[in-house]
């Protein structure tokens, strides 16, 4: 099998077999940089004191850069056969966060916070994330956190300053960030939609940006078709990606999938993230998506949280993915083997 994967423009994703090979690396720790369009993933170490050094922070005239973290889909109130204590996996995740090198600046979490929306779910949720040793964290909303109110309880919990349903963007040391909505009115197994409002919104909030500014989205369904049939994609994300095209580095962090999956198109890279409840099948190989049981001593290896680091100078944000059965985080190595790459 080869170690590229090629996108196929006419169907907006990739090919199941390519899609196999990527997930050859979920559940491992890995290092994802992006260069000429090509994304190179170096699997990683476990940690030791003799082990290579944590990524550097330092940018180039010895400019000091910054990290933060990801976390995604905990589905606070879900007990079924897949996990049936979500609490105690959300509470590793805390766990590993505060276990980083470097304290991340803030967090990100890109939705399912709870599971059907209610009220004690957000309350459990809010009380194990205030163990997260950071300034703050920004949220998005899942499907499942506007299940009951069309997301005003979650709008009024942890976007109270949020325009519209729910979106935002802010800026930190040099960096854009942007908070999308794409989860209202959605169908079962039908695609996301971001809606004319917030595109405009969107529009006029990079208007103006110097396209050498570096750019981070973040939503909960993924901004490209990972898997139209399983609704893994959002339907208008076209327009809200063109208006990023003009700038030279743009990541897009998505959870919904609950498993890690990256590609490259431009300068734009695409990164869908773990879960921290269960994990979902693979695409095509299961009738549909959904909670899916794993061996117990398997779970773990399954579920993860995400440290992303960005370096002046640089045009790539270093993403390193870990699963919460590591002992500790993972520190990149120099050798770099079977190397993916997704070519755009």
């Amino acid at each position: 099998m080869s170690d590229t994967i090629v996108h196929d423009h006419e169907h907006d994703g990739i090919d199941r077999r390519g899609f196999l090979k990527c997930m050859a690396w979920v559940g491992t720790g890995v290092v994802c940089v992006v260069e000429g369009g090509i994304l190179n993933s170096s699997a990683l170490a476990a940690p030791s004191d003799a082990g290579s050094p944590p990524l550097a922070k330092a940018g180039r005239g010895g400019q000091s850069g910054f990290s933060f973290a990801q976390i995604s889909d905990s589905h606070i109130g879900f007990s079924k056969e897949a996990n049936k204590d979500v609490v105690a996996t959300l509470q590793v995740a805390v766990d590993k966060l505060n276990a980083l090198p470097d304290r991340p600046d803030f967090v990100i979490h890109t939705g399912d916070l709870s599971h059907l929306s209610k009220p004690e779910e957000f309350d459990t949720l809010a009380q194990v994330l205030r163990g997260v040793k950071v300034g703050r964290i920004f949220y998005v909303p899942g499907e499942h956190d506007v299940i009951e109110d069309n997301g005003k309880l979650y709008r009024e919990r942890f976007a109270p300053d949020s325009l519209g349903d729910g979106w935002f963007s802010f800026d930190h040391k040099g960096v854009h960030f942007v908070g999308l909505v794409n989860v209202l009115n959605l169908k079962a197994g039908g695609l996301g939609s971001l809606g004319r409002e917030q595109l405009e919104w969107l529009e006029n909030d990079l208007k103006g940006r110097p396209s050498s500014t570096p750019v981070v989205v973040f939503a909960h369904v993924p901004l490209w078709t990972v898997y139209p049939q399983w609704g893994w994609g959002t339907e208008d994300s076209a327009q809200a990606l063109a208006y990023l095209k003009r700038f030279g580095s743009v990541t897009v962090l998505n959870g919904h999938i609950h498993q890690v999956l990256q590609k490259v198109e431009g300068h734009v890279a695409f990164h869908t993230a773990a879960s921290t409840a269960f994990p979902q099948p693979q695409p095509g190989i299961a009738p549909g998506p959904g909670p899916m049981k794993v061996p117990e001593g398997v779970l773990r290896t399954l579920l993860g949280v995400r440290d992303v680091t960005f370096v002046p100078g640089r045009r790539a944000l270093a993403v390193v993915n870990s699963s919460l059965a590591d002992s500790g985080w993972p520190r990149a190595e120099n050798a770099v083997p079977a190397p993916m790459s997704v070519v755009g």
